[in-house]
């Protein structure tokens, strides 16, 4: 049988979920590629996966490949809507199993594996202050910022308070345009994770915009005086520069 040749952490991480949430979700995924597998992972989404996903109710967001290596020589990260969790369970129990993913599968991976390990998979539900992204001019020298920020204890309510108050409005004036702000869905991530994602009009506009913003009088007294009572975040962010891969529907 074909699913015995997918490996079993693959299964896992796309069918285990809980069975009680109905809200819309949204799933981060990272795949990292065996060396010299990118180009091969990227003509299988570009060809058969990304319409796969549609076929079985999955919206793609977008695809990124890191700009800084090593990762972007064997990483593809993407974000991919569902209308509830239950739903996404049901569509990743659907593509699996589709006669064609399965033929693609076997096929593309005849020379070997593509995927070094099991894809990372976080699901996540937007905050109330996530905007709906408007994609605008496509170009190809912009760039998107995946940023995740995890917070000291009890703080997350006061990180959410800052960017829906202030934080993305600054963002704004310094040319940062928001895509997303979401949580992660699963504890301990819900209790203490912010994720999001920037675009900028290139790497250069990212750093002109940051520092504009670090230099910004009102950014300057909002941090201040928010932080008060504490420290909002308990170590530095991840952030993950990526450009759009040629098949992603954000460019």
């Amino acid at each position: 049988m074909f699913v015995r040749s997918i490996p079993l952490l693959f299964l896992c991480a796309v069918l285990w979920q809980p069975s009680n949430a109905s809200a819309e979700v949204w799933e981060l995924r990272t795949y990292t590629t065996n060396d010299g597998k990118l180009d091969d992972l990227h003509a299988r989404f570009r060809d058969h996966t990304v319409g796969l996903f549609s076929k079985h109710g999955m919206e793609s967001l977008g695809y990124w490949v890191p700009t800084d290596s090593p990762r972007s020589a064997n990483t593809l990260i993407y974000v991919i809507r569902h209308e509830s969790r239950d739903a996404a369970k049901v569509s990743w129990k659907a593509f699996l199993s589709d006669p064609d993913w399965q033929k693609v599968y076997r096929e593309s991976e005849a020379d070997g594996p593509i995927l070094a390990k099991a894809p990372e998979s976080v699901y996540m539900e937007a905050t109330d202050y996530s905007p709906t992204f408007q994609a605008g001019k496509k170009s190809d020298d912009a760039v998107y910022e995946l940023r995740i920020y995890r917070t000291n204890d009890g703080k997350l309510p006061n990180l959410d308070a800052r960017f829906r108050d202030h934080t993305i409005d600054i963002f704004d004036r310094h040319g940062m345009q928001s895509v997303g702000y979401w949580h992660p869905a699963d504890p301990p991530g819900a209790e203490n994770t912010l994720i999001y994602m920037l675009r900028h009009k290139s790497r250069d506009a990212a750093k002109a915009s940051w520092t504009a913003f670090s230099n910004d009088e009102e950014w300057k007294k909002v941090a201040q005086e928010s932080q008060k009572d504490g420290r909002f975040l308990r170590e530095r962010p991840e952030v993950i520069y990526m450009t759009p891969t040629d098949y992603s529907a954000l460019r």
